[in-house]
């Protein structure tokens, strides 16, 4: 179903040909009339699961052109080229903010006590191959991953369906840099919840959109009161959607080794379309 949906485009996309650095045109549009280029080694479905195939096993360009009998060069220019026309469509038809009318339509019962939860956010990380230049080393570095990674903010509907996701920034950044970069608060309307981990000190710019930010409460060296404890479980049994979503997310395998720098160009789009792909998936929160 899904490359029928994507074949009309597909058919007449533009392969990326190794000479645009930053690899972000929209390879599908192509004013040309046939396939550019030389003839396709492989049939279009073919190319549609080999890229599948890599995202979600997350096999080497050497392995892949072996199991599908083309040159390592091929594999790279395919994979590019459909990584980005799948990173555009979706954008447009998968990963959508939805209105605060759907979100109450699909509201699952156990948001009963916090009916207006716009989006739940959390951040993760994503292991890349060590940099050569020093400069980018020490700002990809992450302490708490020991490695030197991908850093992006994630928002889920109260579904778990993704309705936001950021692109890639460097692993040393804070939780609220990235939030007030990733443009997640001009998302935001009056009367809007958001809800979040405790590192998410962004009470007061989400004050600002005159919305609220559900965290869990902070003991401040006391122990909590019963209203807090309960106020705390009731939050985290929540907030753990937002953790499965990613979890979800990285069963791609691409995600859970170390993202080769050879791809290091397109890892927005490679994670995007992965999100987007869990969006095809049964809900995550039982209505």
């Amino acid at each position: 179903m899904l490359f029928n949906f994507l074949k009309p485009i597909a058919n007449g996309m533009k392969y990326w040909d190794g000479k645009n650095k930053t690899r972000t045109e929209k390879y599908q549009e192509n004013t040309d009339k046939g396939k550019p280029g030389r003839k396709r080694q492989l049939p279009l479905f073919a190319e549609f699961v080999m890229v599948l195939v890599r995202l979600r096993l997350g096999l080497l360009q050497k392995q892949i052109s072996h199991i599908f009998c083309i040159s390592q060069p091929s594999v790279s220019k395919i994979f590019t080229t459909w990584i980005t026309l799948l990173y555009h469509v979706f954008k447009q038809v998968l990963v959508r903010w939805p209105s605060k009318q759907l979100i109450k339509k699909y509201l699952p019962k156990c948001f009963s006590k916090y009916p207006r939860t716009r989006v739940i956010i959390d951040c993760t990380e994503i292991k890349v191959e060590k940099p050569s230049a020093p400069s980018s080393q020490k700002v990809t570095w992450s302490d708490y991953k020991s490695h030197n990674t991908f850093k992006l903010l994630v928002g889920i509907t109260p579904s778990g369906a993704f309705s936001f996701i950021s692109d890639l920034y460097s692993g040393a950044i804070s939780d609220r840099a990235i939030t007030i970069k990733s443009g997640l608060l001009e998302q935001l309307e009056p009367m809007d919840d958001v809800m979040a981990d405790r590192g998410f000190n962004l009470r007061d710019l989400i004050t600002k959109k005159k919305a609220t930010l559900n965290i869990p409460p902070f003991a401040k060296g006391k122990q909590l009161s019963t209203k807090a404890c309960t106020r705390t479980r009731r939050i985290a049994s929540l907030r753990i959607h937002v953790e499965r979503a990613i979890q979800r997310m990285k069963k791609f395998r691409l995600l859970q080794g170390v993202i080769p720098i050879s791809i290091a160009a397109v890892a927005n789009q490679v994670v995007f379309v992965c999100a987007a792909l869990c969006n095809l998936l049964k809900p995550l929160v039982k209505k």
